[in-house]
């Protein structure tokens, strides 16, 4: 090569481009994340200004919401992340929340809240151990052992309730007596108006919220959102997501589990008690998913157990696991998508409308990315897909209510669409493992 052709850049131009994005984003993960929230706000406050009845968008009442309907299926999608770490496919969560849901009604109904999120918890993970033993021990298909308990739990519960509830003041067999009391709530002192030593501060983030300013009322209204009237259950969740995450890539246990999941042949080899570790991580699977459905019934305002309270829930955790790309981050991300796009339907059919001049602006986003990494199937789908979505925004006035039902489920299945390329699954899930075994 001359000096001449040294300076001349001769690959082609997706690869050029690729390569000076690629030096522009910061290699930090913290600043790496902080650019990332920074586009996506300045992309929703955009958008909330250039529609009409859009300030649900970016409206403390919208991330309140989001937040709660996001940690059900967050639990459970981190039940899911327990399950295949350790190589066992859990399509059972589903059961488990519902087992837990029962654990919760009726503990909580005698002793409390509190006590009902610890018998949801055992109750969970009963069904965990079931699947353990089913799989890991009898070596029953991962599937079928998880459908089998999404069969069976429904019919147990439902005779426990009718057992435990019949006859009891505002029991039946498909719904039990309100659980006593709550866990309380929470507010943050002077960003959200909450309580310090008695005194009542300043609420400054609504405040700025309804200044309805670009940028920065729609970051007060999402922070307010998130900080205000929270239930000490969102909280304990909340602070349960970094903890998980310590002990799964920080402690001798959690690279056990991840190597079990990876190779367990070589982490047999090793002295790792492979069977014992498996029980662990499904019992700890089926706790969370419980813990799903303790939330269900003690923090969404029906304060009682009901029949189909989950609604399905455990398999949009089981996709928002996919989604995350079976990292406890990536999961919360997940459940927050889905979290914010069902709290939007609740709210308003305006709402909806923007949200499909949002996801135009993401999807060409995500056709320029896939251009630059040379993905023509993503390319094609994004690029259809955002003309669709322009064309019947500029078309409608308002949104019919079948789309607005919808759209959480539409939002997660593009994301996986999307994001299909770049995951990776444990090496081992699903692959059936006895003692001994050295392929």
């Amino acid at each position: 090569m001359t000096a001449t052709e040294s300076f001349i850049d001769t690959r082609p131009p997706a690869e050029r481009w690729s390569g000076r994005l690629a030096s522009v984003v910061p290699k930090n993960r913290a600043r790496r994340t902080l650019l990332f929230v920074t586009i996506g706000l300045l992309v929703v406050s955009i958008v909330r200004t250039v529609s009409s009845n859009s300030d649900d968008l970016t409206a403390s009442g919208t991330y309140r919401s989001a937040l709660a309907l996001a940690v059900p299926i967050l639990l459970a999608g981190l039940g899911g992340l327990f399950a295949e770490r350790v190589g066992v496919v859990n399509i059972g969560l589903e059961g488990m929340m519902i087992l837990g849901t029962f654990g919760a009604g009726w503990a909580g109904w005698k002793y409390g809240p509190w006590v009902g999120i610890l018998a949801a918890i055992a109750f969970g993970a009963l069904g965990g151990l079931l699947h353990a033993l089913a799989t890991v021990t009898f070596g029953v298909d991962h599937v079928i052992s998880g459908v089998a308990i999404n069969l069976i739990a429904p019919g147990v519960v439902r005779f426990l309730a009718a057992t435990a509830f019949t006859g009891q003041p505002g029991g039946a067999i498909s719904q039990g007596p309100s659980v006593k009391g709550n866990t309380g709530r929470i507010s943050l002192p002077f960003l959200s108006g909450g309580d310090l030593f008695g005194w009542r501060s300043p609420d400054l983030l609504v405040r700025l919220e309804r200044k309805h300013w670009f940028f920065f009322s729609d970051l007060a209204g999402i922070v307010h959102g998130l900080t205000s009237d929270l239930a000490w259950f969102t909280v304990i969740v909340i602070i349960l997501l970094p903890v998980l995450t310590y002990i799964l890539w920080r402690t001798p246990f959690g690279l056990q589990l991840r190597s079990i999941g990876e190779k367990p042949e070589a982490a047999d080899s090793l002295g790792v008690p492979v069977y014992r570790i498996k029980y662990i991580g499904l019992a700890i699977s089926g706790g969370l998913a419980g813990l799903g459905g303790a939330f269900l019934v003690i923090e969404t305002g029906a304060n009682r157990y009901n029949e189909g309270q989950t609604a399905n829930r455990g398999f949009i955790g089981l996709a928002a696991l996919i989604f995350g790309n079976w990292r406890p981050g990536g999961v919360a991300l997940g459940a927050g998508v889905f979290g914010f796009s069902e709290s939007l339907r609740l709210r308003s059919a305006d709402s909806v409308r923007a949200v499909l001049l949002l996801a135009v602006v993401l999807l060409v986003g995500a056709a320029i990315w896939a251009l630059l990494q040379r993905r023509l199937v993503t390319l094609v789908f994004s690029t259809a897909l955002a003309t669709f979505f322009l064309v019947y925004y500029f078309i409608t006035k308002k949104v019919p209510t079948e789309f607005q039902f919808m759209l959480p489920y539409l939002t997660t299945l593009v994301v996986l669409v999307i994001a299909s390329k770049r995951l990776r699954p444990p090496a081992a899930v699903g692959k059936p493992w006895r003692k001994g075994d050295t392929t």
